[in-house]
Formats: structure tokens, sequence, C-alpha cells
């Protein structure tokens, strides 16, 4: 399994609110996280950095995960402790009220991978047949105007409502977050990534980069210069994954 993470400030804001990583457990099978946060005074960037960092210590002593329904409960139950971790911070400071991030993570394993996510971070697949398929759909106002055909997918792209969340880590004492898996092979990516890259680059182009790619390190570079020569207003976060060690069909 290879993977490769990075966020970058963009040009506009001072503070970087987006955190996430690659993180291993102690099979070495590979978890991709990505976080955005949100909040003044810097708490998103606590939010977002508590929420990663709660993940990684939870994924980092588990043990070989083989089957769906494992890595589903896994998932569950890292996400509620996260969020009642990030919801209780957000009450030991008045500076750090109504702070929340988004979260999305993907656990590995040679076979399968299983996605989890709250908010409005993504989570991509791409392999030969599908193409680049989106797994996750978004916690914000403006997609669920989409799906009850109140807006169309063009007029949520200009909606001046579009960063505001249905659901977030941190913002209420429980979370109800949406948890998926998918059969995936050797050469299949895993793209995740915050809105700084999804607002400024097409699922066409995500699709090209991937389909061309020779070196993760070098492609994610790329698209972040992109999504920063588009304008960079926002932070900017990705993570991408190959498997190296599934069946090759």
């Amino acid at each position: 399994m290879e993977g490769y993470f990075l966020t970058d400030c963009g040009k506009v804001r001072t503070i970087n609110e987006d955190a996430g990583g690659i993180f291993y457990n102690e099979a070495k099978q590979l978890l991709a996280v990505v976080a955005d946060g949100m909040g003044g005074h810097q708490a998103g960037e606590i939010a977002s950095e508590l929420a990663v960092v709660t993940v990684k210590e939870l994924w980092e002593q588990t043990k070989l995960i083989t089957e769906k329904e494992t890595a589903i409960d896994w998932l569950q139950q890292a996400i509620q402790q996260t969020n009642e971790i990030v919801h209780q911070h957000s009450l030991t400071e008045e500076r750090l009220a109504g702070m929340g991030t988004t979260i999305v993570l993907t656990i590995c394993t040679d076979t399968f991978i299983a996605v989890g996510h709250i908010g409005d971070s993504r989570c991509y697949l791409w392999n030969d047949e599908t193409l680049l398929m989106q797994i996750t759909s978004d916690h914000s106002l403006v997609n669920e105007l989409v799906k009850t055909g109140q807006i169309s997918a063009l007029d949520a792209e200009e909606h001046p409502r579009k960063n505001v969340l249905t659901k977030a880590i941190g913002t209420e004492a429980t979370i109800h977050p949406d948890i998926k898996t998918f059969e995936w092979q050797r050469d299949d990516y895993v793209l995740l990534s915050s809105d700084g890259l999804t607002n400024k680059i097409t699922d066409e182009e995500l699709a090209t980069a991937l389909a061309n790619m020779n070196n993760l390190e070098t492609t994610v570079q790329q698209l972040v210069n992109l999504a920063n020569e588009r304008g960079g207003e926002d932070n900017i976060t990705l993570a991408i994954v190959r498997n190296e060690e599934g069946e090759k069909t």
C-alpha cells in the first residue's frame, strides 16, 4: 500500500485549519484521514488537529482488520469517540465554543476499503472500469437542496451558502456518520480531499490526474498547485492511496 498526504495553507488565508495524514496500525494497514476545521480565533485549527490526533492514536492501537463488519464498527466507534472529545473540548473555553471539523477517513485493506465521513470533505475511488467515483455525499445545505430538487448541481457551485454544513464533528454531543465499504483491486486509487481542492478542480480533472499518475507525490503537488493558481482562497488538503497489494483482474 502506497500513500501520500499534503496540506497547504493556500494563497489567501494565514492559518491552515485543515489537518490529516496517513497512519498505520499494528498490522501495518493504512488509514488515510482529512479534516477541515471551522470556528473563529483558530478554533477550527484546534478542532481538526484534535480530531486527527484522536483517530491516529486509536488506529495505531488497532490490530489486523480482515472483515468489512469489523472495519465498519471501528469507524463508527472512532468517529463517535472523536466527536465526543472535540465537543467536550469546545466547552472548556469561550473562544472554542461552536468549533467543529469535517472528517473523512478510509481504512485500506488488500481487498476492500471502508470509508466514514462527516461534513463535506470527500473520498473518491478511481479504477480502470468506473474511472472516478465520488463515494461520499456532502453533509451540506446545498447538497440537500440538490437532492430534493430545489436547485441544480450547477446552481450549487455558485450558491451563496455553499459552505454551510448540516453535520460536523464536535458541534453536537452525538453524531451519525455515513460509513460504506467498497471492493478494490491492485492499481486502484483512493483520493481524500478538503473542499479547498474540490471547489477548484473538477472531477474530470481529478480523473485525468489519477489516470496519468506516475508518482503520488508529484501528482498531489500538481493538484495543490493548480488549486492555488485558480485563487487558493481556502486551505487545500488531499491524500492519495494506491493499492499495490490487491489482485489485478
